[in-house]
């Protein structure tokens, strides 16, 4: 909540200014998508639909109430192709190269609030880091571009092969999964068509893989000169996600490889590469190449899963992230040795780093739980598709089991707020409304006791 200050002047914090930041970006692309020019038909969007397509992808969600194609002109496309762009990146880190630019000088407090949106624990550093992020994202969404428009333009000409190849590529490296597949293979089809393409699928996988390692391991990894100079945080987010990844493919691969309406009848490639990519999408990606509605309970629970745990922090990706499981792990694993500090890979964690990954991890568990029940209340639907949707949503993961474009008012404000709080983060939210996080706290240790655990 914004406050005075001693003066009487409006205070706003650092977090305060980035989720009003994103708000903003929010609500003027809600306004440019109403527009009669950015609907194929030349008519009005509604707002509720606008503020919804703007908002998943501003927050690189990627669920749509309308097929991207077919709904939106050219114009409409560009709009959500700049919103998936200033969505991945951050308006903070597209504001200071701006500034760098026009060659204004950075002042302390935007390093601190620049620093505040990339997750970097100090304001050292973040000019050089916010170049290297522009370097690093125009490097990689170029070769991708590079390599997808060697498949799309022999399949849709040269003109639009290269914009396919420039949204797909800017798509899947902002892990938005927004697609223009609806005018070629159906409305919500996704990369369905291109589902046994091997260049398509390591291409996409790779940009979401890389867009969802986050800014600092970047750094970190272009900075070392080896595997002993990656700090911790590098190590975790690498092991966890090469976890996740082959772990999810597997349990994938075992649950559908029979399965009539997703991979029974594929080569064991095939099978193979389709549950690679559905186990890479669901780090917040939000593309599919099989009908997810037709998967089995088991593998659909499997992906829920992945969901909400995300990518890493500081990056495109949304969920919890995988540093806040790997610090609950690690923290479980000491409580069960009986130790005092909670360690891992051969450094303590600080108790903050401990108490904030509970805090994030509690209050994403209530926000699934709520937002589920919300859209069981409001829509005639079971609990699968309820609770896949929502955990889509807070981890700004864009996939579906089809229940989006049907969706009523209630449940789309449901599902706005839920991908809104993905995308900034729940600590970034809860700091920002908390009254008291700019004044300092008594130093009071109370009394030890006990309670039955």
């Amino acid at each position: 909540m914004i406050k005075k200050n001693a003066a009487g002047k409006w205070k706003i914090t650092k977090s305060q200014i980035i989720v009003i930041g994103f708000l903003s970006v929010i609500l003027f692309g809600s306004v440019l998508l109403m527009l009669p020019i950015a609907s194929r038909e030349r008519t009005v969007t509604s707002f509720i639909d606008a503020l919804f397509t703007a908002t998943t992808s501003t927050c690189v969600t990627g669920l749509v109430v309308y097929d991207t194609y077919t709904h939106w002109s050219l114009f409409g496309q560009i709009v959500i192709l700049c919103l998936i762009q200033i969505g991945g990146l951050g308006f903070m880190t597209l504001a200071t190269l701006f500034s760098l630019a026009i060659r204004r000088k950075i002042s302390y407090n935007e390093r601190l609030l620049i620093s505040e949106s990339l997750g970097k624990d100090s304001a050292q550093g973040v000019v050089s880091l916010t170049q290297h992020i522009l370097i690093g994202t125009l490097a990689v969404e170029g070769a991708g571009i590079l390599i997808l428009a060697v498949k799309f333009i022999p399949d849709f000409g040269f003109s639009t092969g290269l914009y396919y190849a420039v949204f797909h590529s800017i798509s899947a490296f902002c892990n938005a999964g927004i697609d223009l597949m609806g005018g070629q293979s159906g409305q919500f089809s996704s990369l369905t068509a291109y589902a046994d393409d091997w260049v398509v699928n390591l291409t996409i996988m790779s940009l979401i893989v890389i867009g969802g390692l986050g800014f600092m391991v970047w750094e970190n990894l272009y900075r070392s000169k080896g595997s002993r100079d990656l700090n911790i945080n590098t190590r975790l987010v690498l092991t966890i996600t090469v976890i996740l990844i082959v772990g999810g493919a597997l349990l994938i691969l075992l649950f559908e490889y029979d399965n009539p309406g997703t991979l029974s009848g594929k080569t064991w490639e095939e099978k193979i590469l389709a549950s690679l990519f559905q186990s890479v999408t669901c780090r917040t990606a939000g593309f599919n190449t099989v009908d997810l509605a037709q998967m089995r309970n088991a593998s659909i629970l499997v992906m829920t899963i992945l969901m909400f745990i995300g990518g890493a922090p500081g990056s495109t990706a949304g969920g919890v992230k995988v540093t806040v499981i790997g610090v609950l792990f690690f923290t479980i694993l000491s409580t069960v040795r009986n130790n005092d500090d909670v360690n891992l890979m051969g450094k303590r964690l600080g108790k903050n780093a401990v108490f904030r990954a509970m805090m994030v991890f509690i209050f994403a568990i209530v926000i699934l739980f709520t937002g589920t029940l919300l859209l069981c209340a409001f829509e005639d639907i079971s609990i699968r598709e309820s609770v896949f949707e929502v955990a889509s949503a807070l981890g700004t993961v864009g996939l579906t089991l089809g229940i989006t474009p049907s969706l009523g008012l209630a449940s789309k404000v449901v599902l706005i707020c839920i991908m809104f709080m993905g995308r900034v983060g729940v600590f970034t939210i809860a700091v920002s409304i908390s009254l008291k996080n700019n004044q300092t706290q008594p130093k009071i240790r109370y009394p030890e006791d006990r309670i039955m655990i």
